[in-house]
């Protein structure tokens, strides 16, 4: 089983969303994680409510950091995604095993006021960033990652974030 991480600045919606859908289309094959760089320390309450909705279980889904991934007794991730623009371009930690990275960029589904309040952010732009992580995650569920070297597998993790970029 491979270990996948799902990155994003405050590990709220987008890559919770990931992790979800991942965990729940590839039980047995991949194992789904998700953390942020500064965590907001809550799931955005209407990406669960989405999750909810669409049949996944939430109780597990918490905003973590992604230091709870790169210290001692960390498992080995296999796959890092970021799914954010933010978190393309901060400093990432030094993962332990070094998976391969790629960057899956999906506009912010929700914003937010600097005290953390939801600021407009509809269940349209939860909806969206869904399907396209769903088309994402199944996209990457067709390819044989145990057929391929690192770097092959790495590419075609890129090409899925950049084939399905203006998909609906």
């Amino acid at each position: 089983m491979r270990n996948v991480l799902f990155l994003c600045t405050a590990n709220s919606a987008r890559s919770i969303l990931a992790e979800a859908i991942l965990r729940d289309a590839a039980p047995g094959r991949f194992q789904a994680y998700s953390a942020g760089s500064s965590p907001r320390g809550v799931p955005n309450p209407l990406a669960m409510q989405l999750l909810a909705a669409k049949g996944h279980d939430t109780s597990s889904l918490r905003s973590k950091s992604w230091d709870d991934f790169t210290g001692p007794g960390a498992g080995t991730m296999h796959a890092v995604i970021t799914v954010c623009d933010n978190a393309k371009s901060e400093s990432c930690p030094i993962w332990p095993g070094h998976p391969v990275q790629a960057h899956w960029g999906i506009p912010d589904p929700a914003g937010y006021a600097d005290d953390g309040s939801h600021v407009d952010g509809e269940l349209a732009g939860f909806e969206t960033a869904y399907r396209r992580l769903t088309d994402r995650v199944l996209a990457m569920l067709k390819l044989d990652e145990d057929s391929l070297s690192d770097r092959e597998w790495r590419d075609a993790l890129i090409r899925i974030g950049k084939e399905t970029e203006g998909a609906t």
